[in-house]
């Protein structure tokens, strides 16, 4: 019989071969029939994706199984909720959202409630474009759980799609602001590092030349003693990447629970702060999927953030806009 403990498995392997001969090596306990049944069943990825039994590992894969009774993102019922939304904008294709720290985006098998997604599902009465997933109708971009600020939601499939295009070809515009530990020396700069999901912290994602390329823009706009504000322009959308990319040049934002490689022996009031990640998406900026004119659109700073803003005495540099 297959259990959850006997089928755990999410780790990077250095095994060649036949798939389904390395994942029965793997799992001992497991006949080489239920590896085959699992595999079939589309339970097992490599590398995120779902392969045959026949598939040849070269030795430097992630390997997952997902359970059996284990439903799926996609198999989550996705509830219309009545919930408080920031609307900053609305017309009949689209809605710019202040989305608050702590909810998360859409659906997921550890948050299948509470979303975003929900709340917009109850407040325009299901009228959202389908998107890329059913758990995600609307959602042209994301920004983290613990993240505030804007993001556009598309109502119609047109809106969807030409928002898409231009989130594809970096038109659609995000900047960033983002209180984060130590004194950033540099009034500007580059962040050109590749990211790609830790094989051994599946929460966390880090810097690997094997990974996906990154770009992020910053700039210095103030320093205290102990912490600098910066903005920050995206010019790809890896997941985390800000929050990767800064912890890796050594300056981890203020509040991050996952990123905080660096802070051994710093000094400051908030070394140790949980009540809040300092990461703000605050411009948004795009064209309008049916006029064609460019909008853009920014959002009060939440005021915790904006009273440690107002404690650096230092000014620098302006906005990215």
């Amino acid at each position: 019989m297959i259990t959850d403990q006997t089928i755990q498995l999410n780790q990077q392997v250095n095994h060649q071969g036949r798939l389904d001969k390395v994942l029965a090596g793997l799992l001992p306990g497991v006949s080489r029939t239920q590896v085959k049944d699992l595999i079939q069943a589309g339970k097992v990825q490599v590398n995120g994706e779902v392969q045959k039994a026949k598939f040849q590992l070269q030795g430097d894969e992630c390997l997952s199984i997902q359970s059996p009774d284990q439903e799926t993102v996609e198999d989550i019922a996705v509830l219309a909720e009545d919930l408080p939304l920031d609307i900053v904008y609305e017309d009949d294709c689209l809605l710019v959202i202040n989305k608050p720290a702590g909810m998360v985006v859409h659906p997921s098998k550890g948050h299948p409630r509470g979303t975003l997604v929900n709340g917009l599902l109850y407040y325009l009465n299901g009228q959202l474009a389908q998107g890329s997933a059913a758990y995600r109708p609307g959602i042209v971009h994301r920004i983290d759980k613990d993240t505030s600020g804007l993001l556009v939601v598309a109502k119609t499939d047109q809106a969807h799609q030409a928002l898409s295009q231009q989130l594809g070809d970096h038109s659609l515009a995000r900047t960033y602001l983002a209180v984060v530990h130590g004194q950033v020396k540099e009034s500007e700069g580059e962040i050109h590092l590749p990211l790609k999901r830790d094989p051994k912290n599946r929460l966390r994602w880090h810097v690997d030349a094997q990974g996906k390329e990154a770009w992020t823009d910053f700039r210095v706009l103030a320093v205290g003693e102990y912490y600098s504000l910066l903005s920050l322009k995206l010019h790809t959308g890896r997941t985390h990447q800000i929050r990767v990319h800064l912890e890796a040049i050594g300056h981890p934002i203020i509040g991050d629970p996952v990123y905080r490689r660096g802070l051994e022996g710093q000094k400051g009031p908030y070394v140790h702060w949980t009540d809040g990640q300092y990461l703000h998406a605050y411009q948004l900026r795009f064209r309008h999927p049916v006029s064609q004119e460019w909008m853009t659109f920014t959002c009060p700073i939440p005021a915790r953030m904006q009273a440690m803003i107002d404690s650096l005495p230092i000014k620098r540099g302006d906005l990215y806009v």
